[in-house]
């Protein structure tokens, strides 16, 4: 095993990574005792790909495992069929078990980006499922339900608002008594002491960390479990980050070209930049935010070139930064290229647009093209039933560029 990186709380704390902690003091202590943890993060797979707001808990996981921490990584296959009610107004659609074990093969591999699955200190994924399955209702309530409050789980933001926006059903309370015995079942199998989570996630987080302690007084235990979460990584309007106005910044290649993750990176607002940095970079804080304060364009640029850099290899992050500047600059040869059938020629060029996700709508192109936001082959255009049948190279502003090629 290799030998553990005692400065590991001090980089969380540095680079803000640290949010909340049942009790902050006992996690310093163990990270900078030099003796390994176990951890673990819960992923509930309701889709079947990750996109760059999910993979924040996996960041702060890297960098556990890098110090030499054992790290577990949960996949929700029974909590999934519930579904978590945080952040939301209304119930959540109820997932086949067929769909959630297809999910879970298909997110593994984007994992394998984040966490080595192999070496001397393997993560390890391990599956809810396994250990619900056999455990009765009537067991389940009696050895675990017996221990949660209801007032105070209604008192819980989490539910308080849902009782609020949209009524709570009694099969999505189960979810918090679910999550919390996955706690307690990690500790038992793998010593697992820690679980990490984003900052919405305190709730149930802390709902485990009182479990056990309710479970050391009925058994005459002494397990002391601790709960972190790391802040949500948000837009100034609130939302999380990992989708911008043309889509999600999905991980699989087969879902996005390497020209789009890396604009997409590059659109983050400037708020969200430094953190950015603080997860999926390891330069030193003090340079990030003088990066920042000097030139934002070139630290967005660099941010971007080093995520895809990360994620899909350095040969996308060449390219996509090539294409980029090339854009900028140029607009020309290596403008990203978009394929039309000529079945579907002649297409108005409000239906390309949005086809080429230039814009997100018809009402959006229409407004461009009114307003001379719109150039086909250089010239401004201002009519909206323009039919196109031939190549060309659209440009939305001074800087989006698609080039069309019908084939």
């Amino acid at each position: 095993m290799s030998k553990i990186d005692t400065k590991l709380y001090d980089t969380l704390k540095e680079r803000g990574l640290l949010y909340q902690c049942t009790d902050e003091e006992e996690l310093k202590k163990r990270l900078t005792s030099g003796v390994p943890i176990t951890l673990y993060e819960g992923t509930d797979p309701t889709m079947d790909s990750l996109h760059l707001g999910h993979c924040i808990p996996y960041c702060i996981l890297r960098r556990f495992q890098k110090a030499g921490h054992k790290v577990l990584l949960l996949m929700g296959g029974a909590t999934a069929c519930i579904g978590d009610p945080s952040g939301k107004s209304e119930m959540r659609n109820i997932m086949s078990k067929k769909q959630i074990e297809n999910n879970i093969e298909k997110i593994k591999n984007s994992l394998k980006i984040f966490l080595d699955f192999d070496g001397e200190n393997p993560a390890i994924i391990v599956n809810n499922a396994d250990w619900f399955k056999n455990y009765s209702y009537i067991d389940f309530m009696r050895e675990i339900g017996v221990h949660f409050n209801v007032n105070k789980m209604l008192a819980n933001e989490l539910y308080s608002k849902r009782m609020e926006e949209g009524g709570l059903t009694f099969f999505e309370m189960g979810y918090m008594l679910m999550q919390a015995y996955d706690f307690i079942e990690l500790n038992r199998k793998y010593g697992c002491t820690l679980q990490y989570g984003g900052a919405d996630q305190w709730g149930n987080i802390v709902a485990g960390v009182e479990l056990q302690r309710k479970l050391n007084f009925a058994n005459g235990t002494d397990v002391s479990l601790i709960g972190a979460t790391n802040p949500l990584l948000v837009t100034p309007a609130g939302v999380k980050m990992g989708k911008t106005e043309r889509g999600a910044i999905w991980l699989d290649k087969d879902k996005i070209s390497a020209y789009h993750f890396y604009q997409g990176i590059y659109q983050t607002p400037d708020a969200c930049v430094e953190m950015m940095f603080a997860l999926f970079t390891d330069i030193p804080m003090n340079e990030v935010r003088e990066m920042i304060k000097n030139d934002i364009v070139s630290a967005k640029k660099k941010l971007s070139y080093l995520i895809t850099k990360f994620v899909r290899g350095e040969a996308d992050a060449i390219e996509a930064q090539k294409m980029s500047e090339n854009l900028f600059t140029h607009g020309g040869d290596d403008a990203p290229k978009f394929e039309v059938s000529k079945s579907e020629c002649p297409i108005n060029i409000c239906d390309l647009l949005v086809k080429t996700s230039l814009t997100s709508s018809k009402s959006e192109a229409r407004r461009l093209i009114e307003g001379g936001g719109i150039s086909v082959d250089g010239e401004k255009i201002s009519s909206i039933d323009l039919m196109i049948d031939k190549d060309v190279l659209l440009k939305k502003g001074k800087k989006a560029f698609i080039k069309v090629e019908i084939k």
